[in-house]
This record gives C-alpha cells, sequence and structure tokens, in this order.
C-alpha cells in the first residue's frame, strides 16, 4: 500500500505532467474533472500532512513556472502605444476627427471620415511571431524598441495557438493584449484562498 509520502510524491509528478501536456504541448490527456481529482487530492494530502508540501508542489503556484531571467528582444518594428482619447464631450470628436484628417491629407472637400469602435480591452501589449506557422516568440512591448522574451510564459496560456492552422507565411507577427477575464481572475483567487495563499489585487 502506498503511504501518504509516496502518494504525494505520484500526485506531483502526474500533475506536472498534465501542465506541460495542457499548457505546453497542447496536448492534454485527460479531462478537466480528472485533473480537478488529481489536484485537489494533492490539496488534500497537502493539508493533512503540511510537511508534505514542497516548494515545487503544483498547489503552490498558479499556472506554469514563470521564467527566471527574461531575456531581451529586439523588436523589427517599434511596438508603439495607441493613444487614449480622454476628452468625451462633443468638441472632443471633432477635434478627434480634424485630427485624423489632417493627418490623412484630407479638405473639407473630401467625404466623411467613417470610424469602427470597440472596447479597450487593457492588458500587457504582446507581440507573438509565428515562423512556418508555429510559435516562436512571444515579447512584451518594454520601451518600444526593445522587449523581454515571455515565450515560455505565453505557451501557457491555452487560447494562444502553438501551430496555427491552415496555410501560414513564412513569419507572420501578431501584436495585442494579453488580458485575464474577471471570472476567471476570481476562479484565480478562490484557488488561492482554497489553498492558504495570498490573494491577488487587481
Amino acid at each position: 500500500m502506498t503511504g501518504p509520502r509516496e502518494r504525494a510524491a505520484q500526485l506531483r509528478a502526474e500533475i506536472e505532467l498534465h501542465n506541460r501536456l495542457y499548457y505546453v504541448e497542447d496536448a492534454p490527456q485527460i479531462t478537466d474533472a480528472e485533473y480537478d481529482r488529481l489536484f485537489r487530492e494533492l490539496v488534500e494530502l497537502e493539508r493533512e500532512h503540511p510537511e508534505l508540501a514542497t516548494a515545487d508542489s503544483p498547489t503552490q503556484r498558479v499556472g506554469g513556472a514563470p521564467a527566471k531571467d527574461l531575456a531581451p528582444v529586439r523588436h523589427e518594428l517599434p511596438m508603439l502605444s495607441i493613444r487614449t482619447e480622454t476628452d468625451t464631450q462633443d468638441s472632443g470628436a471633432a477635434n478627434f476627427d480634424a485630427r485624423i484628417r489632417r493627418e490623412l491629407g484630407l479638405d473639407a472637400s473630401d467625404p466623411p471620415v467613417e470610424y469602427g469602435a470597440e472596447l479597450k480591452l487593457d492588458g500587457l501589449a504582446i507581440s507573438l511571431r509565428y515562423e512556418k506557422g508555429r510559435l516562436a516568440r512571444a515579447a512584451t512591448r518594454g520601451d518600444g524598441e526593445v522587449g523581454e522574451d515571455v515565450t515560455a510564459n505565453v505557451r501557457t496560456i491555452h487560447s494562444i495557438p502553438l501551430v496555427l492552422k491552415g496555410k501560414a507565411p513564412d513569419v507572420l507577427e501578431v501584436r495585442g493584449e494579453i488580458y485575464m477575464t474577471r471570472a476567471a481572475f476570481e476562479r484565480m483567487n478562490r484557488r488561492q484562498a482554497e489553498l492558504g495563499e495570498k490573494l491577488f489585487i487587481n
């Protein structure tokens, strides 16, 4: 019969394997419910036997292990910020339109400019570089010229494809924001609370 120490080691190894398969290799072998059962068993075992909780236990961190050293990455084209418009009055919209028309070289005889608007999601600006359809590098904006290599961290985000479907160009760079929904943030904090860990604040 397996004792608590051996079972805890077995669970840690099994959970780490499934973390790698799910987050890094994008090839899960068990359902979310099966994973949660393993994780809960380890949490309960470490709660009953605190001496078995190791610093590298999956219960001691959220998501994949962060990179210890982030190498600098020089952007081929600068990563610029989008200017934030804060004037919500009619005059602000008119000034914005006048500036856009000026920058486009339009005068009063040209037709009106049509605009599209969407919600601004505030997160971490990221550049994803795909080579031959495979994620080759992920980098933060940094100062716009040089960012940090966060490829290992980004590979833990299951909504970011590691391999593009269909025909892809030799090199494709996608820029956007990485953010966490409120529901995901609350789930993460519930898990932190279950583990007796410090809660995150937004």
